[in-house]
């Protein structure tokens, strides 16, 4: 199944500022600002039906979107949203130009298959989620939906790697100094901590050597 695209509807908003973010909300728009691109920032007013039905396809920030405005198009990625803390609505959101072949990072979802007949989880192991998601580093037109990494011959104390699983083939994780933990199968007995632990320990391992 393929990702819902994801439409915005727009006007610029002539009055910027607190005032207008209020204004824009009142009349029951969404402020927002559109920057990127190597132009300059625009203030813009999204439909808030259209905005709550983005955020509802649950993938709201890890896919483009095509912001429309006087009959013209443009392909943005949204980078942030504000939610109001005691309604949840959307008060503010803001999207980047981008063009489709246009390499940017993104966090794609993992998802697992094969657990009804891995050997591991048979035997009574848990699957040891590591990463739930992965950065890319893929063109803005070629976001994947998800990544699917098997479990299905896993013994306890296996592990599924980023290597293990397969990437469209203009996609790279932005992590490429080591082949990193995706999960693994644990035992009883506190092993799922354990390789958290060794999770941390790669990922700090990695920091330091970027600052080297």
């Amino acid at each position: 199944m393929s990702k819902q695209k994801i439409t915005f509807n727009v006007d610029v908003r002539e009055r910027v500022g607190t005032g207008g973010a209020r204004e824009a909300r009142k009349n029951g728009g969404v402020p927002g600002v559109l920057y990127g691109g190597g132009q300059d920032p625009v203030a813009i007013t999204l439909r808030r039906g259209e905005v709550i039905k983005a955020i509802e396809t649950g993938h709201f920030l890890s896919s483009t979107a095509t912001l429309i405005h006087k009959g013209e198009s443009q392909l943005v990625i949204p980078q942030a949203i504000q939610m109001h803390p005691v309604t949840d609505q959307p008060m503010h959101v803001d999207l980047f130009r981008v063009n489709a072949d246009q390499k940017i990072k993104v966090e794609v979802a993992v998802h697992f298959t094969g657990e009804a007949v891995s050997p591991g989880l048979k035997k009574g192991g848990t699957l040891n989620v590591v990463r739930h998601t992965v950065e890319l580093l893929v063109p803005a037109g070629h976001i994947p939906e998800f990544l699917e990494a098997d479990v299905s011959s896993l013994e306890i104390g296996d592990n599924v790697k980023i290597s293990d699983i397969k990437l469209p083939g203009d996609a790279e994780p932005t992590i490429s100094d080591r082949d990193f933990t995706i999960a693994t199968i644990a035992g009883r007995g506190g092993k799922s901590e354990e390789t958290e632990a060794t999770a941390e320990a790669e990922d700090e391992e990695g920091e330091e050597k970027k600052e080297d």
